[in-house]
């Protein structure tokens, strides 16, 4: 059973993990097995539960503690759960909660890229993609367009940053992903070979004279793709363009010669998924 706590006052040691730690801090680099995350919104939690994510506390609004706040205690077991006033978890926190609730969870074990590639034919692979949002946003379109999984490259921001959790509705819990690799300085001939030696063709989404259309019967024909997504603004490295078997563009109208990465990616997902 849960144990609720009224919150007296803002500066409590416990509530550090929703007031004072930086993402960085909340990842814990050093000793990754006691880093945690924060999960915003009651469907978000659920999602993460489900998932069999580990609840360390939570924060909520104390109006929701006989709804849906208090089902989601119930489930989380001997946690504590801080509670107050929605001016006050603002003022705690520094920002408006997403349907008043946070979870503070235990980060999964990282998942090596061979474990997120066995058995797919499909995978979105992202390059320093910075923005958490985007982030989450093209986690979304892939768990529901047909990706079975996501490699990021070294660069890439933190899947379980909260903002990336949040407007990934959770899918971030439900897609696998993993690091295609951790050195900068090796991006991207050795996570490219490292696709490759796993089965992968690889397509890259940018705009180049050599490009085909991500229409062509080639692309959909090919048993295991990786679409490769670069990071906001400037698109995919030159290098590896270079290095994909497909240079691949969107045919657009009126002039426009580019999307969001969030928006193209799912132009991608959706048409070069996965036939059954």
């Amino acid at each position: 059973m849960a144990r609720v706590i009224e919150i007296t006052d803002i500066h409590m040691a416990e509530l550090a993990p929703y007031t004072a730690l930086t993402e960085a801090q909340l990842r814990n680099r050093r000793h990754p097995e006691q880093g945690i995350f924060l999960a915003e919104s009651g469907k978000v939690i659920q999602v993460a539960l489900n998932a069999g994510l580990t609840p360390v506390s939570m924060l909520m609004d104390h109006r929701h503690l006989r709804g849906q706040g208090g089902q989601l205690a119930e489930q989380c077991g001997d946690i504590p759960v801080y509670t107050g006033s929605d001016e006050l978890l603002k003022d705690l926190t520094g920002y408006q909660i997403s349907r008043g609730f946070l979870c503070a969870m235990k980060r999964p074990e990282p998942k090596r890229v061979e474990e997120v590639c066995a058995g797919a034919s499909r995978v979105a692979v992202l390059e320093s993609l910075t923005d958490a949002a985007n982030l989450g946003a093209v986690f979304r379109s892939a768990a529901a367009l047909g990706m079975d999984g996501v490699l990021l490259s070294p660069s890439c921001c933190d899947p379980l940053n909260r903002r990336t959790v949040r407007v990934s509705m959770g899918t971030v819990f439900q897609v696998p992903w993993a690091r295609l690799g951790e050195n900068v300085s090796r991006w991207p001939e050795a996570g490219l070979e490292r696709l490759r030696n796993l089965g992968f063709r690889t397509a890259a989404l940018a705009l180049t004279d050599q490009a085909v259309s991500i229409e062509d019967p080639a692309l959909m024909a090919e048993p295991k793709l990786a679409i490769l997504l670069g990071t906001e603004g400037d698109g995919l490295m030159p290098a590896t363009v270079d290095a994909a078997d497909y240079v691949v563009q969107i045919p657009m109208a009126h002039g426009v010669d580019s999307l969001n990465v969030a928006a193209a990616a799912a132009v991608a997902f959706w048409q070069l998924r996965r036939r059954l």
